[in-house]
């Protein structure tokens, strides 16, 4: 008996009952699936992302008086620290007059933000003063998913002018506003955006011109508590589209610089009071690559520039460095780090501060309470205070945060049933009467420390209740993962095994489905329990659902009992050599996943991967047919050349001759194919892969016409290419032609003949001419390098299916062909594990081929720019999308091709697949993360999305990919012989 017979064939065929009853109870899985890792995707979200907003609280009434009437808020998106402060390479400054500023009249540091480092999270920051609410991820950091306070709340009006992706955010629903926005139409990459910061101080210095004929505008102009926004989006148009270091983002610099003199003069003209502040920063830097979004420091350093009324004038640097240099700023960096010396401002002291410290520095100088749920914490080195009234600020600072604790320690308290403080702010109130105490007897600086410790505390609190229900959570919906995999596998052993026959022949088909009941009632009687502790703390509908799930999960294992019971006695029934290779090929298995796992962020180990793979399928078919066949020296180059990609840089740099070269392999690669078409259908290691009607094709002309359009599609990307590298819009007539080479060539394909060689080399040729047109740099040599992988993992399957079939004898060979589960469907053994996990190795490969997939922000956005130029992110994020979908449905067609080729049962495979990806999901789920840049955040949310989506994800490509693959054929073994003969 072979070790496969764990798994191995039965005499006995499926009836037809028990076929519907496979069939409906696939259905059923299938749904299952969907909703469970529907459901337990969104368990992240109230696990690690749960909005740290609550409401609620009262707001804190500062007692000091306000240093300012109104306060100017101007921010340069996308202004990276370096740019502003270090001269050009003629030595002057970019930024004049507010390096005058920094000398003369205000204060000046680096204001450090948190990642993610984007615009959306950096405005909130300075604004709300709190880092972004995890759940605005949802909302692709655009709407707010949970209304929150700001500096422009507590404000009698704002006025605002910018970006429709930023303004709206503060103002839209906002009553006491006056702003506007310009069309998204004008943000377009081809041009340089600086005129949108012009825009900006146009509609302001048109608002002010206007109140000279409008006593109401004037009359609120004229009130105290006043903000004005100005938003200046062209340093990060610029930078996306030119780079940093470009000519038109240095000279942005200097727009920013004269926009801020020009609103200072313009307002001083107007008021000629001297209560006017001003507070000059940028929400984020941009890297050298014109990417933002990370934790570098090009992104996290910005500019902060304070002056005004209520604040500080320069102060000379003093020696020594602060005396809490050990403190590091939310981006990680040190306090106190060294100015450079090329900025020229080492003689003036800088203040660094966290960008949501920015927050209650503005709420302070216009005498309003903080936002309510601000964490930031007031930087006293920028307002011009006496010491008690610096002390007031701080406490009142402590208190607003310190007010957040309270509400949240409350509504938790409120809805649990088993309630657990946060011990270290249990004597809050007698902490907040000593600060008042010290305060009575002018005790300030005791009082200030005291207060600035209770803020720390209040802090850690807040994260204490941010995570209180993270260990409960993450125990339902681990065993509720591990109970889908338990039920799948489970599945696939009654449906395409010969287990159950073996146990039904063995006497046990009376007790396989005995006592079920009980674990129903059981389980039933758990869920309720569980849904009633649930409903008594008030816990989200979510909650019920997870539970919920987990619960029934097992109980439907559990009702396998019977099943269970005697797949265990078949196991320990056999011999002990039998039991060997399953556990080792499990573990085999779970080594594999956990290095596909690691692979997500490190790439290099594909390359090992293939390289291994090459040599060792190369010698194991050397063993099994001679050297004649060519087939594995072709399956050893293949794994190589496909190995050489995964040590490419994952942010594909540009090679426009690389892509155009590219059209020249993937024809080549189609002119092989067809050469083998005609040359090798005397060679019995292909025949099962070529078309029995290879005489007589469809479509003669077909193979000419599509390799016609993969040169086409080379000559427009050169095309193209040449009009943006000079700077011009693309003509609407090429983005037709582009449109119509793409659509046209993903037709084609259909038309093609249905043998598996000739219509894999059709579908190849057919997506070439849109990858192309979508390709950027040597992802479309990966393409080619993925054709040639996937052809010779059907080589290997056919070989091993070939071999296989030839040391059995004729009847043997007849008899195993009836021996099938349907439509010449064989059950399955053990050994054909490799299968779906070969998928699995291949359809992560197509993850990193073409850059990071867990990722679109880290695709260059010029990989579109040959379909479409101005600006749109919703088309421009299709477009991305499907050119990173080809190669998966390269890999499922391959998939299909290799099933039919073994006669396996693909939807077995499948859930095979699910189990295997499963295994991944469960690691990914721990590696969620909640801080860090936003590409970490990002990609740790799609590595868990991408895996938990591929009960859909792969499912939904199986039907796209069937139009291609539905009527492929497979040359049987016995046509296959006599041809040979």
């Amino acid at each position: 008996m072979s070790g496969d017979e764990i798994l191995g064939f039965r005499e006995d065929e499926v009836s037809s009952n028990r076929s519907e009853w496979v069939k409906r109870r696939e259905r059923w899985l299938v749904i299952l699936g969907v909703v469970l890792h529907a459901v337990y995707m969104l368990s992240i979200f109230d696990i690690y992302f749960k909005t740290p907003i609550v409401h609620g609280m009262d707001p804190v009434t500062p007692r000091f008086s306000a240093p300012a009437k109104r306060l100017v808020l101007l921010i340069a998106d996308g202004l990276r620290a370096d740019k502003f402060f270090e001269p050009d390479s003629e030595g002057q400054f970019r930024a004049p007059f507010l390096r005058n500023i920094i000398k003369t009249q205000g204060r000046w540091g680096v204001s450090h933000a948190r990642p993610p480092t984007e615009s959306r999270p950096g405005h909130v920051a300075i604004i709300a003063g709190f880092y972004e609410d995890p759940s605005a991820v949802t909302k692709g950091w655009k709407a707010n998913p949970v209304e929150f306070d700001s500096v422009f709340n507590r404000s009698r009006h704002t006025f605002a002018f910018g970006s429709p992706d930023i303004v709206p955010i503060f103002c839209g629903a906002l009553p006491h506003s006056t702003w506007k926005s310009y069309p998204h139409e004008f943000e377009d990459f081809a041009t340089d955006a600086s005129f949108l910061d012009e825009w900006s101080l146009d509609q302001f210095q048109s608002l002010l011109n206007r109140s000279n004929e409008d006593s109401n505008l004037k009359q609120l102009l004229l009130q105290d508590n006043l903000v004005i926004f100005l938003h200046l989006l062209g340093c990060d148009s610029n930078g996306h589209a030119h780079r940093p270091f470009s000519s038109i983002y240095l000279n942005n610099v200097k727009v920013v610089d004269r926009i801020a003199e020009s609103v200072y003069n313009l307002l001083e003209d107007y008021y000629k009071d001297n209560h006017t502040a001003y507070i000059f920063t940028a929400d984020h830097g941009m890297s050298d690559k014109g990417s933002h979004g990370d934790g570098h420091p090009t992104n996290t350093d910005t500019p902060l520039v304070a002056w005004g009324a209520g604040v500080k004038h320069p102060k000379p640097l003093s020696g020594g460095s602060h005396p809490d240099s050990h403190f590091r700023f939310i981006d990680e960096h040190v306090h106190d780090m060294p100015t450079p010396p090329e900025w020229g401002l080492d003689g003036i002291e800088r203040v660094d501060v966290n960008q949501a410290d920015i927050a209650p520095l503005m709420s302070t100088l216009l005498g309003l309470p903080c936002p309510v749920n601000s964490v930031g914490s007031l930087p006293l080195d920028y307002i011009n205070m006496n010491e008690a009234e610096a002390v007031e600020a701080v406490l009142a600072n402590t208190k607003q945060v310190l007010n957040q604790f309270l509400r949240k320690s409350r509504i938790k308290q409120t809805n649990s049933l088993n309630f657990k403080p946060f011990k270290p702010l249990a004597d809050y109130s007698a902490a907040l009467d000593h600060i008042e105490y010290l305060l009575s007897v002018r005790e300030y600086e005791e009082a200030m420390k005291l207060s600035q410790d209770l803020r720390d505390l209040a802090l850690k609190g807040l994260h204490y209740f941010q995570t209180y229900d993270w260990l409960m959570l993450m125990t339902v919906v681990t065993l509720g993962y591990i109970g889908f995999m338990f039920c799948l596998v489970l599945h696939v052993l009654q449906s395409y095994t010969s287990l159950p026959e073996k146990i039904y022949k063995a006497g046990h088909a009376i007790n396989l489905r005995k006592n079920t009941q009980k674990a129903y009632v059981s389980g039933c009687i758990s869920m309720g329990v569980l849904s009633l502790v649930l409903f008594l703390e008030h816990s989200p509908v979510l909650y019920h659902a997870y539970v919920v799930m987990t619960v029934f999960l097992w109980t439907q294992i559990s009702s396998e009992y019977q099943f269970l019971k005697a797949l265990w006695r078949e196991l320990w029934g056999k011999k002990s050599d039998h039991l060997i290779k399953l556990v080792a090929t499990s573990a085999l298995l779970v080594f594999i996943l956990e290095l596909l796992v690691h692979s997500f962020t490190d790439r290099k180990l594909y390359t090992y991967c293939f390289v291994i793979v090459g040599v060792v399928a190369s010698i194991y078919l050397l063993y099994l047919i001679p050297w004649q066949s060519l087939i594995p020296i072709f399956v050893c180059i293949s794994c190589w050349l496909l190995s050489i990609f995964t040590l490419m840089p994952a942010e594909i740099p540009d090679n426009t001759h690389l892509v155009i070269t590219s059209g020249g392999m993937v024809i080549m690669v189609g002119i092989a194919a067809k050469w083998l078409q005609q040359h090798a259908k005397e060679n019995k290691y292909w025949l099962f892969v070529l078309d029995d009607d290879i005489k007589k094709p469809k479509f003669p002309r077909l193979f000419l016409l599509q390799a016609l359009l993969v040169l086409l599609s080379s000559v427009m990307v050169s095309v193209s290419t040449s009009h943006r590298t000079e700077k011009q819009e693309l003509p609407v007539f090429h983005q037709l032609i582009n449109w119509s080479i793409a659509g046209f060539s993903m037709v084609l394909p259909l038309f093609s003949a249905s043998g598996l060689l000739t219509r894999l080399t059709s579908i190849h040729l057919g997506f070439a001419p849109t990858f192309l047109l979508l390709s950027i740099g040597y992802e479309a040599v990966f393409y080619c390098a993925l054709a040639l992988v996937l052809m010779a993992w059907i080589l290997f399957e056919n070989t091993l299916f070939y071999v296989n079939n030839v040391k059995r004898s004729s009847n043997s060979i007849r008899s195993l062909e009836h021996k099938v589960l349907g439509d010449d469907i064989r059950r399955l053994q053990l050994s054909d594990v490799r299968i779906p996990l070969a998928f699995m190795v291949l359809f992560n490969v197509a993850f990193f081929g073409t850059g990071n997939f867990a990722s679109i922000a880290s695709f260059e956005i010029s990989s579109v720019y040959r379909f479409i130029t101005v600006f749109s992110p919703f088309l421009m994020a299709a477009l991305l999308i499907f050119k990173l979908l080809i190669p998966f449905m390269l890999v499922i067609c391959a998939f299909s091709a290799v099933t039919k080729l073994a006669r396996v049962p693909r939807l077995g495979c499948y859930f095979l697949v699910i189990v295997f990806s499963d295994v991944m999901t469960i690691h990914f789920f721990f590696l969620v993360k909640n801080k860090g840049s936003w590409m970490e955040i990002g990609n740790s949310i799609s590595h868990f999305g991408i895996m938990s989506a591929q009960v859909v994800f792969v499912l939904l490509l199986f039907a796209l990919t069937n139009i291609y693959t539905k009527d492929l054929k497979v040359t049987s073994y016995w046509s296959s012989t006599r041809k040979a003969k």
